[in-house]
């Protein structure tokens, strides 16, 4: 069987997804036209050469309709003969692209093929895809009739089921920033980072971060309709221990390990194991415990022997609640810092976190990386990468 090797993977770094962000003049075709075209020029690569470009994107309307990845894909300037396709799994999109590409390598489909994904919040808002209309249907209606819930009450509801209190979800709040500051002050997101006109630091990161500070943040969610029915929830989700509305790209550069050779290209990691997971549509979030099982079923490995754990911040309680069903080391959980400070760019976010895992095991030396994340409508991705 081949090898799916990961040779590069890159991204922009974060902007505000509102408007005067850094990022928000950009059109989201040219933000991933930004990545391909840096991939491709990093690595000396004929871009003829790819036989797919897979990408991730959740609001899939407005500037990122028509199959954006396509589009970008041509504004980078590649032959009109490469093809393209974008996926939606809800925030593990590009995650999600990144399976789908590495099992075509593993398969003999593919020799080359790029995995990415965009979400530019600024321009395209979140829920926009739907027009405003309901997008349920009777027969779901029928399956849950008191309705399905947004995402910030299903978080505020698992901070309930697991008895995480406010004061544990803004430190670990304060982690994550002082993490992802501490990355960046080192220059630890260089390698990872491709420019957008001089834009080049992560602009979702408060470097002067307190916990203390976000104990004066109100909820976020007190005012969403239907609420009532939920009288056990303590009210602790906040935006400032919940990830922030994000502009961003990213793109990851995938062959199978006799194509990477024969182009003199070495390959930094390989994909090892990949799993993904249905989950209860209320709860929502929880889904990266059984994907995350799945996934180290499927590999052989047990969790102390992965080196570093990229969990997606969309609110702090995923990636605590995930720490605690695994007893995982607290120091290897998004070592650099995660979602709450670095951002999620939604469609961009999964390869983000693969950027990030992989620069991280190259400077620690560590084998093995695990990542997951969350997705609207309970479910989860999981992927087991080895260093080489």
């Amino acid at each position: 069987m081949n090898d799916a090797v990961i040779v590069d993977v890159v991204r922009t770094a974060s902007g505000k997804g509102k408007p005067g962000g850094a990022l928000s003049g950009h059109h989201p075709a040219d933000l991933l036209a930004t990545v391909l075209d840096a991939l491709v020029e990093r690595n000396g690569l004929d871009p003829a050469l790819v036989d797919d470009v897979i990408g991730g994107c959740v609001s899939q309307s407005g500037e990122q309709a028509f199959n954006i990845t396509r589009t970008a894909l041509l504004a980078a300037g590649f032959p009109e003969s490469v093809p393209a396709t974008t996926v939606d799994r809800q925030c593990g999109s590009s995650q999600q692209a990144g399976h789908f590409a590495a099992q075509g390598v593993l398969a003999g489909a593919y020799d080359i093929v790029i995995a990415c994904g965009v979400e530019s919040m600024s321009r395209v808002p979140m829920g926009s895809s739907a027009g405003g209309v309901d997008a349920s249907g009777e027969g779901l209606r029928r399956r849950y009739p008191e309705g399905l819930i947004p995402q910030g009450i299903s978080a505020e509801l698992l901070t309930v089921r697991w008895k995480l209190d406010r004061e544990e979800l803004d430190a670990f709040a304060e982690r994550s920033h002082q993490r992802a500051w501490a990355t960046t002050e080192a220059g630890g997101f260089e390698q990872e980072i491709v420019p957008v006109g001089s834009h080049t630091v992560d602009e979702t990161i408060r470097a002067t971060t307190t916990a203390s500070g976000l104990a004066g943040l109100k909820p976020a969610f007190t005012g969403v309709p239907g609420v009532e029915r939920f009288p056990e929830i303590g009210w602790r989700i906040t935006p400032g221990n919940s990830s922030p509305l994000t502009d961003g790209a990213s793109a990851a550069l995938i062959m199978s390990a006799a194509t990477a050779d024969r182009l003199g290209l070495r390959p930094r990691a390989r994909y090892h194991s990949f799993a993904v997971s249905g989950s209860d549509p209320l709860l929502m979030l929880d889904g990266v415990i059984p994907a995350t099982h799945k996934v180290l079923d499927r590999s052989g490995l047990s969790i102390d022997a992965v080196d570093a754990y990229e969990v997606n911040e969309a609110f702090a309680p995923v990636p605590l609640l995930w720490q605690r069903e695994f007893d995982a080391d607290p120091k290897r959980l998004n070592p650099r810092g995660g979602a709450i400070a670095l951002g999620h760019p939604l469609g961009a976010s999964g390869t983000r976190l693969l950027a990030t895992l992989v620069n991280h095991l190259e400077a620690t030396g560590g084998r093995y990386g695990l990542q997951t994340m969350c997705e609207g409508g309970g479910m989860a991705n999981a992927t087991i990468i080895e260093r080489l």
